[in-house]
């Protein structure tokens, strides 16, 4: 199925030039990886906090940048050089406490769709897993959508633009999420199943 992941190359040739003038100034990719979690976070718990409807509109803004953010750290990674060890396990723990603290304040602010908010956040965490246990069986990371990563972004930003408009979408919050999570559900089959299906034919 087809994912927003699908557009990563073109974002990263967009990204190229300012990706080598962080690196000019000394900038590594666990810290851009550090800065995407603590932005997360922070904006996160603004939401939690606070009933201010302005802060939902900055969470699509917020969630391009991490995109942008997430792009960079990998793309300084493969093409200059600085993959580490640590700055695996910091992108992949990194996106799962992420998405857990943009995502969760939601059952906050709807409180009626409170449970199908933390399905969703756990099917969010259960597609990075199962997208990882690709790579950690042999093979390679899967990013299968269609609800991957950026796909969440890319709706669940969407759907908080909405609501700082207009206040009475909130109503729909519970099979809004509900079908996210199927979504995920279907990305997680996806990416096992192919992961199945490219180890199996690297037996061969």
């Amino acid at each position: 199925m087809s994912s927003v992941h699908d557009l990563k190359a073109r974002f990263q040739a967009l990204l190229r030039p300012v990706m080598h003038a962080l690196a000019r100034a000394g900038v590594t990719p666990n810290a851009i990886t550090t800065a995407a979690l603590l932005g997360s976070v922070a904006l996160g718990g603004a939401l939690a906090a606070s009933e201010a409807r302005w802060i939902l509109a900055a969470l699509p803004a917020w969630l391009l940048v991490r995109m942008a953010l997430n792009a960079l750290d990998g793309m300084m990674a493969r093409e200059l050089g600085q993959a580490s060890q640590l700055g695996a396990v910091l992108n992949e723990v990194g996106d799962v406490v992420s998405d857990l603290a943009l995502y969760l304040p939601f059952a906050l602010r709807a409180p009626e769709a409170a449970l199908p908010v933390f399905l969703f956040a756990a099917a969010a965490v259960l597609t990075e897993f199962c997208g990882v246990l690709g790579q950690a069986l042999g093979g390679t990371r899967r990013y299968d959508g269609p609800m991957g990563k950026s796909d969440r972004a890319l709706v669940v930003g969407a759907f908080a633009l909405v609501l700082a408009l207009h206040a009475p979408a909130a109503a729909a919050a519970d099979w809004f999420f509900d079908a996210l999570t199927a979504l995920a559900l279907v990305t997680c089959w996806n990416r096992l199943s192919r992961t199945l299906t490219e180890l199996r034919e690297e037996a061969a």
